[in-house]
C-alpha cells in the first residue's frame, strides 16, 4: 500500500495520496471531508473538479469542490450547506483512513468517512458516519454525493419484471423533482435500466431518485466504469418519498447519490451508511440495454464476490 501525506495537489499542501499500485485516491486535509480523485494510477480522473474551488480554503460560503461529499439529508437551506471549507482531522493506522470533520457550528453534527482500499483489486469500502453532537435528537439519513467527469452517464437497475400473476403489488417508486421533465433526451426509460446522460450544452437540470433494491448503480466516461454499491434496507423509511438512489445532472455536473435510512440519532450516537466502490476497464459507449447486459452485468456480479 502506497500512502504519503502533505501530499500537494491542485492548490492544497496537506492532501492523502493512497493507492494499490492500481487504483489510487486523493483526499483532502485542508479541507473536508472530501475524496477528491479516484481512477486508475496514472491515467484520467473519474470525479469532478471544479477548478474556480481548487486550492481554496476557509470563508464562509459553501463550495462544491467536486469529488464525494458527505451531507445530511433531507435537503434543506442553509442546513445541508454547512461550509465544509475548515481543517480535518485524519488518522492512518496503515490500512484505513480516517477523516474527521470539526464539529459544525450551525447544526451540532460532525462528519467521518472511514477509507479502506483493497491491498490489490481496485476496491474501496466508505464507511460514512453523522455524529450528533447536540444535547437533543435529531431525525434525518446520511447522504453520500459524488460529482462524476463530465460527458458521461449514469446507469440505474430496474426492479427485475414479473408478469402480473407473479406480483399484483407495485417494485417501482420512481420521485421526480419539480424541475424535471420526464421527455428530457438525457434521460433514457429503458425496460431494464434507467441511463442519464450528462451533457454540457443543456440548458437545465434534471434529477431523479428510487429506491433500488438491488443496491448499484454505474457511471461510463471513456472506457472507465464506476460502480457504487451501496445496502439497501428492507422495512425501512428513507428521505425524498422513500429513495435510496438519486442521480442529478446539469450543464456543469452529475452527481451519484446513496441514501442511507431515516434514523433518529440521539446525543452521543452517529448514523452510518456504507458505499463499495469499483472500477474497471470496458465499453459501454452504446445505450443498448442488451450490450449492458452483457457487459456489465458480469462486472456487477464479480463485485459481488470481490
Amino acid at each position: 500500500m502506497n500512502f504519503k501525506e502533505n501530499y500537494k495537489w491542485n492548490g492544497w499542501d496537506n492532501c492523502i495520496y493512497l493507492s494499490n499500485n492500481d487504483v489510487d485516491i486523493i483526499a483532502t486535509t485542508d479541507v473536508g471531508p472530501r475524496i477528491m480523485r479516484f481512477g486508475f494510477v496514472g491515467q484520467r480522473n473519474n470525479f469532478l473538479e471544479i477548478e474556480s474551488d481548487l486550492g481554496k480554503v476557509k470563508g464562509l460560503d459553501f463550495r462544491l469542490y467536486g469529488g464525494t461529499r458527505l451531507w445530511h439529508s433531507p435537503e434543506a437551506k442553509p442546513r445541508s450547506y454547512f461550509p465544509d471549507n475548515e481543517k480535518v482531522n485524519y488518522f492512518w493506522d496503515g490500512q484505513t483512513l480516517n477523516l474527521l470533520q470539526n464539529i459544525e457550528s450551525t447544526t451540532g453534527l460532525q462528519k467521518e468517512m472511514i477509507i479502506k482500499l483493497d491491498k490489490s483489486k481496485p476496491f474501496l469500502e466508505i464507511k460514512y458516519r453523522i455524529h450528533n453532537k447536540n444535547l437533543w435528537s435529531i431525525n434525518f439519513a446520511a447522504w453520500a454525493i459524488t460529482l462524476m467527469a463530465k460527458n458521461g452517464k449514469a446507469v440505474i437497475p430496474q426492479e427485475p419484471y414479473q408478469s402480473w400473476e407473479e406480483n399484483v403489488l407495485p417494485v417501482r417508486p420512481l420521485v421526480l423533482w419539480s424541475y424535471t421533465k420526464m421527455n428530457d433526451k438525457r434521460c433514457l426509460w429503458g425496460e431494464k435500466y434507467i441511463q442519464l446522460k450528462q451533457d454540457p450544452n443543456a440548458i437545465s437540470p434534471i434529477k431523479i431518485g428510487l429506491l433500488n433494491t438491488l443496491g448499484w448503480q454505474a457511471y461510463y466516461n471513456e472506457g472507465d466504469v464506476f460502480i457504487k454499491r451501496y445496502p439497501y434496507v428492507k422495512g425501512e423509511i428513507y428521505p425524498d418519498f422513500n429513495c435510496n438512489t438519486e442521480v442529478y445532472t446539469d450543464p456543469n455536473c452529475i452527481e451519484l447519490e446513496t441514501l442511507s435510512p431515516l434514523k433518529t440519532v440521539n446525543p452521543g450516537n452517529f448514523i452510518e451508511h456504507i458505499e463499495h466502490w469499483y472500477l474497471f476497464k470496458e465499453d459501454l459507449s452504446s445505450d443498448s440495454e442488451e450490450i449492458i447486459d452483457e457487459k456489465l452485468l458480469p462486472i456487477i456480479q464479480k463485485t459481488a464476490t470481490i
